[in-house]
């Protein structure tokens, strides 16, 4: 059985709009819709959790949610993402064997995407999609100064999904509790308990839409992937 969570509880502080940013529209929609309909429609995803702010779970859960037929549960986040992913986790069907934990403003992930890092995770067990840097990085201190720069060829950008066995996340999640870690990212979780984490490739178009120039880059792919349905279809 395959699962998803879905985190949109953030505020969305750096988009400096009035309602949080999974909640803006595309295109008449809002954006959290967009990335429930991939997992919703995908033939490999059995059941969707939905994590959002307290304050807004009913909203979720009687509009956003409604069209869908996968999504089991909507439940409310943490004071952190950790705790609000671990929140998702501990609402999933006990049979779930791989969980697959998405952004839920990265409203373009493909069928592809998510098929494949399913796969490579029955495989290798922890999975990150994510892309190769495009540009030089720079390791710096507090101060801004340059300590090391790195091989960019060795440096990935990483994205969402993040897939695991249920078992590994799951524990992974409670051992962070009990050492009193957070992190901003699941993997971290998995890593730090010694498990082999392998990159999965992505798409440069995953984007996580955090402010308002990832609205305008949004508007776009969308426009794009619709043209580009449209002469599917024809």
């Amino acid at each position: 059985m395959n699962c998803a969570v879905i985190v949109a509880a953030g505020s969305g502080k750096r988009m400096g709009a009035s309602i949080p940013k999974q909640f803006l529209e595309l295109d008449g929609r809002p954006i959290l819709s967009y990335t429930i309909e991939k997992f919703d429609t995908s033939e490999d995803i059995d059941e969707i959790v939905i994590v959002t702010n307290a304050e807004n779970t009913e909203y979720v859960k009687n509009v956003i949610a409604t069209p869908f037929k996968k999504v089991k549960t909507v439940v409310a986040g943490g004071a952190e993402r950790s705790n609000s992913v671990f929140n998702g986790l501990s609402a999933l069907d006990k049979s779930c064997d791989t969980v697959l934990i998405h952004d839920g403003v990265r409203p373009f992930v493909t069928h592809e995407q998510i098929k494949r890092i399913i796969d490579k995770t029955r495989e290798y067990g922890c999975c990150v999609l994510g892309m190769p840097v495009k540009d030089t990085i720079k390791l710096c201190d507090s101060g801004g100064i340059v300590q090391t720069t790195p091989d960019r060829n060795l440096l990935w950008q990483a994205q969402t999904p993040q897939a695991f066995s249920y078992d590994i996340i799951l524990n992974a999640h409670k051992q962070a509790i009990a050492d009193g870690f957070q992190c901003t990212d699941d993997s971290m979780l998995t890593e730090r308990l010694g498990h082999k984490t392998v990159m999965v490739e992505g798409s440069y178009e995953n984007i996580k839409i955090t402010t308002p120039e990832d609205m305008d880059i949004g508007a776009k792919i969308l426009e794009r992937q619709k043209l580009q349905n449209k002469r599917k279809e024809g």
